[in-house]
């Protein structure tokens, strides 16, 4: 057939052909004349393997450049990018056509391959059942999420499987810390139900970031008594080595991506509460773990047991409460009742919370604040423990440090701020703490803040007597209620036997 190249192929379809056919038959199943079929038989070999080299058809654009210039600045920088060499041959050479990058870009490339430096090679690992577990800390504040209207700074711990996938994901507010780790490894071991022989993390140095030493030293000896009591073998990678954790740092992308078209199903990224964000992760990372059923079955049925109970997963301290109602923790002041002022506590400190003691008997749970961007010191101000000073010195909310952090919901600063556009100092202080009382002893805050800023829309200042008539009065004592007792001797018929409807004959 002229003008139809004889290629490696066709030629090993007509020798397959050959083997029971005769040359002209084999040929015509090939699609090619009976003479080149005996061209073949007299030269078996591959078409590809006979062509000429192809010779430059135009001057190379890179002659007395590449290989005086260019080759002695890889042999020094074999890292060196070829856009870098690109941009450094046009500065010399102001006369080189644009067009030479590609040019330049398959030289450098082609010459890396021939000539450059040993690359590190990935070598993918045989994973056994129950054999190891992974934990990781990712950012995800490209998520976007936001509580109540302000955006949550946060990060994703992550544990998974190797063998099977299993993953748990858990919201974790203060940084990479031991508690954060030692909380979400125990929640994914006891949802898991099992126990891997081994656990791998990677050089743990954020978690021990700006630690001094005894204090890195008790928690490492921390981080090992929790492995002894789920019977593990701790692991870490080399620290700059990401890939040796590659089981889940390489998970994380599209644990977020899932986590990310989950929002967006949603509609909305913002949350009425971080136990509510926490739930909707905890439904996202379900529907992963129902994909692998199967693997993650089998796997649970040759991992190790649970402990009897859970380990602690906090860390304790000593705070004293000062006259300013409060104590500070990790550069974050606490607002108490001020029955406490004075008073030794015991702190035990979570991620997301701080348990408060006095000597064993646990006084409250508080939220846990955290310190802002830069070391700025952060407070966590609850208006009922400071309520009952501020209705004897309403004066001092005037110019209070932490004020900002008393008003309970955004309704409440929006009244203080139009309120010292609209009247004097002691009014504003006065009105402001009727407001904050008015909210306590009703419980009303909500009903209250929705009421307030109804008001401000329709340009009306804050009065707590307004809202105070619509709202039910507070009851002045405990009411009367009236019980009639029994006579006592109806007790004696409680015990008395019943009296038979027959008897046996």
């Amino acid at each position: 057939m002229p003008g139809r190249h004889i290629t490696d192929h066709r030629k090993e379809l007509y020798m397959t052909h050959r083997k029971k056919d005769r040359p002209a038959l084999a040929a015509a199943r090939a699609g090619f004349s009976t003479a080149t079929a005996y061209r073949i038989e007299a030269d078996p070999g591959r078409s590809s393997e006979k062509r000429k080299p192809r010779e430059r058809r135009r001057p190379d654009p890179l002659a007395g450049i590449f290989e005086e210039e260019i080759v002695p600045l890889l042999e020094a920088s074999p890292g060196l990018r070829a856009v870098a060499l690109y941009e450094e041959m046009m500065r010399r050479h102001p006369d080189l056509h644009p067009g030479v990058r590609r040019t330049l870009e398959r030289r450098v490339r082609g010459w890396k391959a021939k000539y450059g430096p040993e690359r590190e090679i990935i070598f993918r690992q045989k994973h056994e059942p129950g054999r190891r577990g992974l934990s990781d800390f990712t950012d995800a504040g490209a998520l976007g999420v936001s509580i109540a209207g302000e955006p949550l700074v946060h990060k994703l711990y992550h544990f998974r499987l190797e063998y099977s996938g299993f993953c748990h994901v858990a919201a974790v507010l203060g940084g990479e810390s031991y508690v954060a780790l030692a909380g979400g490894l125990q929640d994914a071991l006891w949802a898991l139900g099992g126990v891997p022989k081994e656990h791998r993390t990677d050089s743990l140095s954020a978690a021990f970031r700006n630690l001094k030493r005894e204090a890195r030293e008790d928690l490492t000896a921390r981080y090992e008594a929790l492995l002894d009591d789920y019977d593990m073998k701790g692991s870490r990678n080399n620290r700059g080595r990401a890939h040796e954790n590659g089981s889940v740092e390489g998970p994380h992308g599209h644990l977020k991506r899932a986590i990310e078209d989950a929002l967006l199903l949603r509609g909305s990224r913002d949350f009425e509460t971080t136990g509510e964000y926490r739930a909707f992760l905890g439904q996202v990372v379900s529907r992963r773990n129902a994909r692998n059923r199967e693997r993650i079955d089998a796997e649970r049925a040759v991992l190790g047991p649970l402990p009897g109970r859970r380990s602690d997963e906090f860390e304790e301290t000593l705070v004293r409460v000062t006259t300013t109602g409060g104590f500070t923790l990790r550069r974050v002041f606490y607002t108490v009742p001020s029955r406490l002022v004075g008073h030794r506590l015991r702190v035990r400190l979570y991620d997301d919370r701080l348990v408060v003691y006095a000597g064993t008997e646990q006084l409250m749970t508080l939220p846990r604040g955290h310190a802002g961007p830069g070391g700025r010191r952060g407070r966590v101000v609850n208006h009922r423990h400071v309520l009952p000073s501020l209705r004897r010195k309403p004066m001092a909310l005037l110019n209070w440090v932490h004020r900002d952090g008393l008003f309970p919901r955004g309704a409440y600063r929006r009244a203080f701020d139009a309120l010292r556009e609209g009247l004097n100092d002691r009014e504003t202080c006065r009105r402001m703490v009727d407001l904050l009382a008015l909210a306590h002893d009703h419980c009303c805050e909500a009903r209250l803040a929705a009421e307030i800023d109804r008001g401000l829309d329709a340009g009306e200042l804050p009065d707590p007597e307004l809202p105070r008539k619509r709202f039910p009065p507070k009851p002045d004592g405990i009411p009367d209620v009236g019980m009639a007792l029994p006579p006592v001797a109806d007790y004696d018929d409680l015990g008395a036997p019943a009296p038979h409807a027959g008897g046996l004959s």
